[in-house]
């Protein structure tokens, strides 16, 4: 289904720390199965900002089960919708907000037995707040340890909310703050969490338990560090899901491209609501989502960075390459998804869907 935006009334906004906010929508019984969200995925905010239509992608940290949609939003310097949200935004105002998505999900079985890792840092808790008390709520006989980084406790979003979720869940819920600017009274919790402080945590914590999957959501900087020490640790890679809370800081390699290729000039067909759009388009041209908008198409779109998923579409026949991709999963990319924001076509003739 293409990501649709809805005027949503924003039912409550609580400040949860100095810096942050969460808002809390107004979704209408007849927009709620639209608006069916798995524990993991985020929704994209559209307002115009002076004059400027401004999107931005926040994960949702309420849990289905909560019937709530609930975002945080933390105010960056510069950043224009955050700081929009945090200082312009109240209660009963509306507000454009997309159907949700996003490939950073948990899929719960009420008779498994997991043990889930969750690492998180500053806002990066959003999705994995959500993943966590979905996990505690739906599958009785898992267990999750929760390893969350900040500065310190006055930064600590949803601080009160994660040690009630603590309090309920006692003997199932392992929950360690790591503090980069006060001390907690052991080296363990003192720092950021990079590669040694992953180590480090995995011997005191994790070591001898069968960890079934790991969930990471941070900085760029601090995803790569978790990934391969938990991979090293004998994790299946396939098993540690990321999603990054900011677009990269360093410019990821562009995926490899064959040596020498001749540039093509492609027929683009791009489907969307079951209508066509047939473009022409080089190799080394725009990327199909933006030559897409310039034909007239109302093509989704969030991040245009790589990060988010919101302008995935499937490559129906003939083949493209991608400049970056941060979202989407291997699995995903065999099966012919591209992220239209970074992709090219590669051959003559090139099909692509928003409805599959």
């Amino acid at each position: 289904m293409k990501p649709t935006f809805h005027s949503l009334t924003i039912r409550e906004i609580t400040r949860e720390t100095e810096d942050a906010v969460s808002i809390a929508f107004e979704v209408p019984e007849s927009l709620q199965d639209q608006f069916h969200y798995l524990p993991g995925q985020y929704l994209t905010l559209r307002s115009d900002i002076k004059g400027e239509d401004v999107r931005r992608s926040y994960s949702l940290c309420s849990a289905p089960f909560e019937n709530e949609w609930r975002v945080a939003i933390k105010e960056v310097p510069e950043g224009r919708f955050s700081t929009f949200a945090n200082r312009e935004l109240k209660e009963g105002m509306q507000l454009d907000v997309m159907t949700p998505a996003g490939g950073f999900v948990l899929n719960t079985d009420a008779s498994a037995n997991n043990h889930y890792v969750l690492f998180a840092a500053g806002s990066g808790i959003t999705p994995i707040l959500s993943i966590a008390k979905t996990a505690l709520h739906e599958e009785p006989n898992s267990t999750v340890s929760l390893f969350y980084g900040n500065k310190g406790f006055a930064s600590i979003i949803f601080r009160e909310e994660i040690e009630a979720l603590k309090n309920t869940y006692m003997d199932r819920l392992r929950l360690v703050h790591v503090l980069s600017r006060e001390s907690l009274g052991n080296d363990l919790q003192k720092g950021r969490i990079d590669a040694e402080k992953v180590d480090n945590l995995y011997k005191a914590f994790l070591q001898g338990i069968d960890i079934d999957a790991v969930y990471v959501c941070g900085p760029e900087q601090m995803i790569l560090d978790v990934k391969d020490r938990m991979i090293a640790n004998g994790v299946d890679e396939k098993n540690v899901h990321f999603e990054l809370f900011t677009s990269p800081s360093a410019k990821k390699d562009p995926i490899a491209k064959p040596t020498n290729s001749p540039k093509v000039e492609s027929n683009v067909t791009i489907i969307i609501d079951d209508e066509h759009i047939d473009i022409n388009l080089s190799s080394n041209g725009q990327n199909i989502l933006d030559a897409g908008h310039e034909a007239g198409g109302d093509l989704p779109f969030a991040c245009k960075g790589g990060v988010c998923c919101t302008c995935k579409a499937k490559i129906l026949e003939g083949t493209a390459t991608m400049d970056v991709n941060y979202a989407l999963e291997p699995d995903e990319v065999d099966a012919g998804y591209i992220l239209t924001c970074q992709a090219h076509p590669t051959s003559d003739k090139l099909i692509v869907s928003f409805d599959d």
